[in-house]
């Protein structure tokens, strides 16, 4: 940017998600502003926190002015929760890891082979309940690879095994599985638009599908992830035999695999597939603050080739640059080359790892680092 430009730049809005494990997304957009502030006393920012649908969807939409509601749902281990989705007017934005993420699972735990979704079905209904008629379901973050059955479930579906019991929790448990009925399935799905919003397009099995791409990170073993591709796969056969071919083409489809297969099962109950950050931006109302902005400033924990696949900091960066507005980047980690990040319209981009390199110093102190980091921001744009 040129001194002539600089003295244009009036009002910076703040689009970051989360830095996982350290900041959220609110918390990153008042270090940012705080930063920016005590080089540009008085500067004019505008916080708008992002997410793509993942963990921390429901927080941007609430800091965007959504009002939060909280129910208790069961867990993904089977323990109450206490889960929050986000409501303005008859629009929800309910997250699935408020009620099945792996943040709910007691510290150094994992269940991939019976976590369940059961919460996430709960949650959906009491979203209806407070009388939604537009839901937005963001996915991501997940314990469970269950295919979405245990959503289904708490939703009104039965899933039957051999004796006619009803089959246990959990993806593992799914191998059992001899008669599926979706009939009960709460009607008022009928009526809603319901989206399913997810930065994955991943199929329910196989190579790419939910157990083999995303059942590692969940705890599950190479011999956990062929029990669960042949679970799911079985799950979506004998689901062909209650509802038709839907059931198999809906497998197949981008988005099915996404949280452990819960995308297949919105797709069964009529959810539309958007990438999550495209969608959220809408939601959150990110054209009129675009519009009002002179610099913008993404980011994540991490800006690395998984940010380029439709994370938040690339869906910020491309609307952005089609809007001609000039877009830097925060991050803890930066794992992408200035030529990389330019092509995905970030100008430039400042990790907390150049002030810290040590990890375990960066992440508990990101507040500050991530202060300073912007106060660099500001000297090289704003002054």
């Amino acid at each position: 940017m040129t001194d002539g430009a600089a003295t244009q730049v009036a009002h910076v809005l703040v689009a970051a998600d989360k830095f996982k494990g350290s900041l959220t997304a609110v918390q990153v957009a008042e270090r940012v502003t705080a930063g920016l502030r005590k080089v540009v006393p008085g500067l004019s920012v505008e916080a708008l926190p992002v997410a793509d649908g993942g963990d921390g969807t429901v927080a941007a939409a609430v800091a965007a002015g959504f009002e939060r509601r909280e129910v208790r749902v069961t867990g993904p281990v089977g323990d109450p929760v206490t889960a929050a989705f986000a409501l303005r007017g008859t629009t929800a934005v309910v997250e699935m890891a408020e009620a099945s993420g792996l943040q709910l699972l007691p510290a150094g735990t994992f269940a991939p082979l019976t976590a369940t979704t059961y919460g996430s079905g709960e949650l959906l209904r009491a979203a209806l309940d407070a009388g939604a008629t537009t839901i937005v379901f963001g996915v991501g973050g997940s314990a469970t690879t269950d295919g979405g059955a245990g959503m289904l479930a708490a939703l009104g579906a039965r899933f039957l095994d051999a004796a006619g019991d009803p089959v246990g929790p959990g993806g593992a448990a799914l191998a059992e599985l001899a008669s599926a009925d979706l009939t009960a399935l709460d009607p008022r799905f009928d009526g809603v638009e319901f989206i399913l919003a997810s930065d994955v397009d991943n199929p329910l099995t196989g190579p790419k599908g939910a157990p083999a791409v995303y059942g590692p990170q969940k705890g599950a073993t190479p011999e956990d992830v062929e029990t669960l591709d042949a679970a799911l796969a079985h799950y979506a056969r004998v689901l062909e035999r209650a509802i038709g071919p839907k059931a198999t083409e809906l497998a197949a489809s981008p988005g099915a695999g996404g949280a452990g297969g819960i995308g297949y099962g919105a797709l069964l109950l009529g959810a539309s597939f958007r990438p999550g950050i495209e969608l959220m931006l809408e939601v959150l109302g990110f054209a009129p603050a675009l519009e009002r902005a002179t610099l913008v400033i993404t980011g994540e924990g991490s800006l690395d080739a998984q940010t380029l696949h439709g994370k938040a900091p690339a869906g910020v960066a491309a609307a952005a640059r089609a809007a001609g507005k000039e877009v830097v980047a925060v991050c803890g980690r930066l794992a992408l080359p200035p030529e990389t990040l330019g092509a995905a319209g970030i100008r430039r981009a400042y990790p907390l790892s150049a002030l810290e390199p040590d990890p375990a110093k960066s992440i508990p102190n990101a507040g500050p680092l991530l202060e300073e980091v912007a106060s660099h921001i500001a000297r090289d744009f704003l002054a």
